[in-house]
């Protein structure tokens, strides 16, 4: 299967958004259907060290057994520990060029927001662009301004044959803005997460 194709439908957590075990979380979305998940512990009452990697093992052993992608948001160490399929970066974290170095055959995928961010970003070291803002969104308290589907047409011109994955403010009533858009994937968190029906609400992306 091509990369774009097993970034169709990508789910990004960790525990802290998570209002139950998050490796239910997790098997529950495989059931519905997603083919990659980014382990993203960050935030206010993250998990550290120890408990971090043993969730990290979890979620990795999970994923291994259904075939999902598993990337590392932002950290090289974890990526190796968990001999992650990859490793998803933003612009203040360590260059992709960089990584490229350290991991020459993981998957490197690199977040952009804007053309002044394309402009100083090493591309011809990334797998896939995470594009986003979509929309506005709860999830990251950091978040940058949306910049909506229109921001995908516009790399999805200049780069046509990279896979690129929307991200931000993405539920099952927009998803399809971002895929029409020229998106091969759409990035979620709290659309499934916080969902119901989880399965249910991965087929509806």
């Amino acid at each position: 299967m091509k990369l774009k194709d097993r970034l169709h439908k990508y789910l990004v957590m960790g525990s802290v958004n998570c209002d139950r075990a998050p490796e239910e979380i997790l098997r529950e979305a495989i059931k519905g259907g997603i083919t990659a998940f980014q382990y993203r512990e960050k935030g206010e009452g993250a998990l550290q060290g120890k408990e971090k990697l043993q969730l990290g093992l979890l979620l990795r052993q999970i994923c291994k057994q259904h075939g999902v992608l598993f990337i590392i948001n932002d950290d090289t160490d974890l990526a190796e520990a968990l001999n992650a399929d990859g490793i998803h970066v933003g612009q203040s974290d360590e260059s992709p060029a960089a990584l490229r170095e350290v991991f020459p055959d993981k998957i490197i995928g690199l977040s952009v927001s804007s053309w002044a961010e394309v402009e100083k970003s090493p591309i011809g070291a990334v797998d896939y662009l995470g594009a986003g803002p979509m929309f506005s969104t709860t999830s990251k308290a950091d978040a940058k301004n949306p910049v909506g589907p229109e921001w995908v047409r516009e790399l999805r011109k200049k780069y046509p044959s990279i896979p690129i994955v929307g991200i931000g403010g993405i539920s099952c009533g927009n998803s399809n803005d971002v895929l029409s858009a020229g998106a091969d994937g759409v990035a979620v968190i709290s659309a499934v997460t916080q969902a119901a029906d989880i399965p249910q609400a991965v087929r509806q992306l």
